[in-house]
């Protein structure tokens, strides 16, 4: 299938059109503004800082993204939404954003998670100017729709009279499908992890540790553009099963498996894209778990187009007793899918917990994440594989091309032994990859000593 979302350098340029950054503001307000018109609400309020960013084209930095220090209003028929920024922010998006002005960039600041005290009586000055701007546009008596909140300031802005509906709906629909610059931009940020993870492969080995591959990875994504880091699963050995989501500082052994999720923004679009690899050799267990992974996960993709539902998705995928969990809670987001956006989980969600009874439709310009786990029979490994696609108006282009179709055996030199170099398909125990002894291997354990298992230079061996 032939490519439909181009890639570009990080900057702008005269000589060709890039990221039109004009049209991702103007499209993403339209879109809301348009969810918005269709509702119950008279205005949406948000203090969420994923539906700020989208709603008002602002940020002020990664180290606000759960804080709730800044909230935007956006009213029906009125253009722009009012902006509440945390202090100096307000002036400098009125010098700097021409679509802010002192009537719509204003600064208040709130109750900081709780850190300013109630008696400062900072929750009812919030919830009085939000309600002041209500009344002049005759909406005070409309529901209010609000992503999140701080208690304090939902409690005054009931005391005022105001009803309150879940706005954090209205915004996952808004930013369900993505504009066309939002996935060129998706796409760009994956193109970031392709890099991160060719640089990972050429660089483990015996004796790396998983958080010295967290540092590689976090410096080459802040090199090369991205804004935030958002987390690094380095996942190795006996600790990838069951998965603990979190990396340690456990050093690489040989024969060992090491699987990485790369979450990071590039212009605040998120990538959550796994990789697995082995450390010098694989056993047969290992690649046989791989193999498992990447079938139901290729299952999956192959069925994704417009109109199929995530309940028909996920029945492609194995029950949770099937690798080892007594339901699906418990195995939860192992056999999993999820929208990706300026969130690492947006609409559609895919998941055997929640899909059969609350299926949602697949829709051309969604952009999602497809991710497969299995563990090995060797009882300590497994496998676990990651795919972000655009869905298209036949099927789905995948975005994330670091090679994922087989187990890639990593190591930088090949080791030589006597006769030759040693063979990648292998058991850690040495004693089990004796022909002499166990001409056949030991059970879920060592291959044929012909296999033969590309290494990190490249070489067939």
């Amino acid at each position: 299938m032939a490519l439909t979302t181009p890639t570009h350098g990080s900057m702008a340029v005269d000589w060709e059109e890039r990221i039109n950054f004009d049209r991702l503001r103007e499209e993403r307000l339209m879109r809301i503004r348009g969810i918005l018109a269709e509702s119950e609400a008279g205005a949406l309020l948000c203090f969420d800082m994923t539906n700020v960013r989208y709603v008002t084209a602002t940020h002020i930095g990664t180290w606000a993204q759960d804080k709730m220090s800044r909230f935007s209003l956006l009213m029906q028929n009125v253009d722009y939404p009012i902006l509440w920024d945390f202090g100096s922010a307000a002036k400098h998006h009125r010098l700097y954003h021409p679509w802010y002005d002192e009537t719509n960039s204003r600064a208040d600041p709130t109750l900081l998670r709780g850190a300013i005290a109630l008696e400062t009586g900072r929750a009812a000055a919030v919830a009085k100017k939000i309600y002041d701007e209500l009344v002049v546009h005759g909406l005070e008596n409309e529901p209010l729709a609000i992503d999140i909140v701080e208690l304090p300031i939902l409690f005054e802005l009931q005391k005022l009279g105001v009803t309150i509906i879940d706005g954090q709906q209205m915004m996952q629909i808004a930013r369900m499908i993505k504009t066309e610059d939002e996935i060129r931009l998706l796409t760009h940020a994956a193109m970031l992890v392709d890099g991160v993870y060719d640089e990972l492969y050429r660089y483990m080995r015996p004796g790396v540790r998983e958080n010295d591959c967290v540092a590689l990875a976090s410096k080459f994504l802040y090199e090369n553009g991205s804004e935030f880091v958002e987390g690094v699963n380095a996942i190795s050995g006996e600790r990838c099963s069951p998965h603990p989501h979190v990396f340690s500082d456990r050093m690489l052994r040989p024969g060992d498996p090491a699987y990485y999720d790369i979450l990071h923004s590039y212009m605040g679009y998120r990538t959550c894209y796994y990789r697995t690899f082995v450390v010098g050799s694989a056993s047969q267990a290992q690649i046989d778990a791989y193999k498992k992974c990447r079938d139901i996960l290729d299952a999956a993709i192959s069925l994704i187009k417009p109109g199929v539902t995530t309940a028909e998705v996920v029945d492609l995928w194995p029950k949770a007793q099937e690798f080892g969990f007594p339901d699906e809670e418990a195995a939860f987001a192992l056999q999993y899918g999820h929208g990706i956006g300026l969130a690492i989980w947006e609409k559609p969600v895919f998941s055997r917990l929640v899909s059969y009874d609350h299926p949602e439709v697949i829709q051309e310009g969604m952009v999602f994440a497809l991710e497969t786990f299995w563990p090995a029979t060797d009882g300590w490994s497994a496998a676990r594989i990651e795919e972000e696609m655009v869905v298209t108006s036949d099927g789905c282009e995948v975005i994330s091309r670091f090679p994922a179709e087989e187990l890639m055996v990593t190591g930088g030199n090949v080791y030589v032994t006597a006769t030759g170099p040693l063979s990648t398909v292998r058991d850690t125990e040495s004693q089990y990859n004796n022909p002499r002894i166990n001409p056949n291997g030991r059970e879920n354990g060592a291959a044929p000593a012909q296999k033969r298992v590309a290494t990190s230079r490249g070489e067939n061996i």
